[in-house]
């Protein structure tokens, strides 16, 4: 049956209150500074200028997945809303709570771009202040300084700046194309884009340089096309499957069989399990100005007749064999696969924040609900107001979520 899925814990009235404004600090480095230090809270902006008697929206960064996930959708909420937000408790359930340089470098962009001013941004804290200014165009750089991904960058940056004034706008993005715990940049390029295209979601993404675990080096141009608004959009009708591509890559001193060994092993699975499709695979020898270091990794993605796109990904390491790297992602392709759902996991809390913003109500097909979707949907709702329904499909693990957006416009 269909039912409310209210995640917030209290009513806004009672997650909001007003906190004092601290002095100004001298201003640090990317990754200076101290745990007791605070930056001043003088708005930028007219809105924000007499902050000391706004209403600061408290956010518990440990809620459900309590992960860096909660950090990058309040704050592009946050940014876009015009609304405050204190974070408190960020990573607490990590083994190293805190800030890490990925997630300073995700927060630090979102200010830079709206012109807002950040409290407590310095690595290991667990407890920031935003207070937003205005999205204002530029050409703007983000270097994590470490393997911290791109991606994961793009997905906390990319709502703000969708809704820029004016085209003008450019990020140059450094850290890891192809990172532990995160999907690669190739998951933004081949499933990400296209699906979000379907919602008036455009932008652009050259990629310069890759860059693997641990040392980082890869370097993503992001050029949003802006329009102002995100359709509603419906992903009901999986489709059958029409095609699927294999992209298996290595770089540095790693040899280029590693390559044909992952794309053989990942093709004779997928085989066994989608019949009458054909499978291309592709293997590629990066160069020094393509890749930085030493890496390997591949990509599949599964389409479908009715434009449903499907990935699955795995990046190669030194404790297993590469066979092993491409049926692990094989199998999560084939996962992904299973049931009617029209999305994959990973796409699926991607598209919860867009399903918030759109003009009208947006329903999506996907299998099991994960801990990172649920997640955000607690944010979202309780940053803008709206509620997701979901219906579980009978003798499925499918589901399908709605939402009436809220028809966000610049």
């Amino acid at each position: 049956p269909l039912y409310n899925y209210d995640l917030m814990a209290s009513s806004n009235s009672d997650t909001k209150k007003k906190r004092p404004w601290k002095k100004p600090r001298e201003e640090k480095g990317p990754l200076e500074g101290d745990l007791d230090s605070v930056t001043s809270l003088t708005s930028r902006d007219e809105k924000t200028k007499d902050v000391s008697i706004l209403d600061i929206i408290e956010i518990d960064g440990s809620i459900l997945e309590g992960g860096g996930q909660i950090l990058r959708n309040a704050m592009a909420l946050s940014c876009l809303l015009h609304k405050p937000i204190h974070v408190t408790k960020i990573r607490a359930g990590r083994s190293k709570p805190g800030l890490r340089p990925q997630h300073l470098t995700g927060i630090r962009l979102i200010s830079e771009v709206c012109q807002g001013t950040l409290t407590g941004d310095i690595p290991g804290s667990t407890d920031i202040t935003f207070v937003p200014g205005t999205i204002t165009s530029g050409y703007y750089t983000a270097d994590t300084q470490t393997a911290g991904s791109i991606c994961l960058l793009i997905q906390a940056v990319l709502p703000c700046v969708m809704f820029a004034k004016d085209q003008k706008m450019k990020i140059n993005l450094r850290g890891g194309t192809n990172a532990d715990m995160a999907p690669p940049i190739d998951y933004m390029i081949k499933v990400f884009k296209p699906m979000a295209e379907r919602a008036g979601v455009k932008f652009d993404c050259s990629v310069i340089r890759r860059g693997f675990y641990p040392k980082g080096g890869g370097e993503v141009i992001l050029t949003p096309v802006i329009t102002g608004v995100v359709s509603s959009f419906e992903f009901m009708n999986k489709g059958d499957i029409v095609d699927v591509e294999i992209e298996s890559y290595t770089a540095g001193v790693i040899p280029i069989r590693v390559s044909h060994q992952m794309a053989s092993a990942a093709q004779n699975l997928l085989q066994k399990h989608i019949n009458r499709v054909p499978i291309k695979f592709n293997t590629i020898r990066l160069s020094e100005q393509q890749a930085f270091g030493n890496g390997s990794g591949i990509m599949i993605t599964a389409r479908t007749s009715t434009g449903c796109i499907y990935g699955g990904s795995a990046n190669g390491n030194k404790k297993d064999p590469s066979e092993k790297t491409g049926r692990d992602a094989a199998e999560e392709l084939l996962r992904s696969l299973e049931g009617n759902a029209c999305v994959d996991e990973h796409l699926q809390d991607q598209l919860i924040i867009l399903m918030a913003l759109a003009n009208g109500k947006s329903k999506v097909k996907t299998g099991p609900i994960t801990l990172h979707t649920r997640t955000a949907i607690y944010i979202t709702e309780l940053l803008t107001g709206v509620h997701f329904n979901i219906q579980s499909v009978d003798g499925t693990d499918d589901h399908i979520i709605e939402c009436d957006g809220i028809g966000f416009r610049i």
